[in-house]
């Protein structure tokens, strides 16, 4: 990769992302390299996160369409995507300019609602759209389908449809499967459901997803990795597919995939018992 112009975004009321970002300033003008804080533009070469997975939740969309590679440092909690931390980034970013990168395409979903023969603007996600019954007593009752085959009704709290990306949010909690984010798929896991023989589906990312609400139910909403965009009433219809425009995401050389479940997952074999059981 060459590099010539970064982007820097910061986590929101952050003094030591700010800090943060003014120290790369001055170390990648060292280096002949223009920045810009809180600017994603399409002729940026990287774009540096500093904040936790939230934060680079917020850009994914606009980072894909434009194509730009993202590298995230985690300033949060559990930073499965920002996962390079704070002590190696000057270490990982040297070794992005020598070209001693790894860049991962992650899988982006994108959604939008279809409401008496009108469809809304598309909404995008690394990680998840959601469809919650918020705090009504009903269940929700979606009727969903892949491609023209009908799957069945769920009788739910709501659903969630997760990238191999997002399988360790939500979907997770959920009581879905963590699916590695080489894969191309998209899950479907009911929450809640009030048939115990409602499991999650695991389906080939070339299928168009539908789902529509059955009756109608008291604040059925959709949220598209964390942010409120629509209302659902009955008959109206979700549709999710996946993006032709994947995430550029730059990984940590220093960890492997099952390193950081071990640590973010609290897992029995951590890093010190994984270098005593290797083939």
């Amino acid at each position: 990769m060459e590099i010539r112009k970064v982007g820097i975004v910061c986590k929101k009321d952050s003094n030591a992302a700010l800090e943060m970002s003014r120290e790369l300033l001055l170390w990648l003008a060292e280096r002949g390299i223009a920045a810009e804080i809180g600017t994603i533009v399409d002729d940026m070469d990287l774009l540096i996160i500093l904040g936790g997975d939230g934060t680079l939740l917020h850009v994914a969309d606009q980072a894909s369409r434009l194509h730009v590679p993202v590298v995230g440092v985690n300033l949060g909690d559990l930073g499965f995507l920002t996962e390079v931390a704070v002590r190696e980034r000057y270490a990982v970013l040297e070794g992005i300019l020598a070209g001693q990168v790894v860049v991962e395409e992650r899988l982006m979903l994108k959604a939008r609602v279809h409401c008496g023969g009108k469809a809304a603007d598309w909404r995008y996600a690394l990680n998840d759209v959601v469809v919650g019954k918020g705090s009504a007593d009903r269940l929700a009752r979606l009727s969903t389908w892949a491609d023209q085959e009908y799957i069945t009704t769920y009788r739910a709290d709501g659903l969630i449809f997760s990238t191999p990306t997002g399988s360790t949010a939500y979907n997770l909690s959920a009581g879905g499967p963590i699916v590695n984010p080489a894969l191309q798929a998209i899950l479907v896991t009911p929450i809640c459901p009030f048939m115990l023989e409602s499991r999650p589906v695991l389906l080939p990312a070339a299928v168009c997803l539908t789902t529509r609400l059955a009756e109608q139910a008291n604040e059925v909403k959709i949220i598209v990795d964390g942010q409120p965009a629509w209302e659902m009433s009955a008959g109206d219809t979700l549709e999710v597919v996946a993006s032709e425009r994947p995430l550029r995401l730059i990984c940590s050389p220093q960890k492997d995939y099952f390193e950081i479940l071990r640590n973010k997952l609290n897992w029995g074999g951590r890093a010190g018992e994984a270098r005593n059981n290797k083939l």
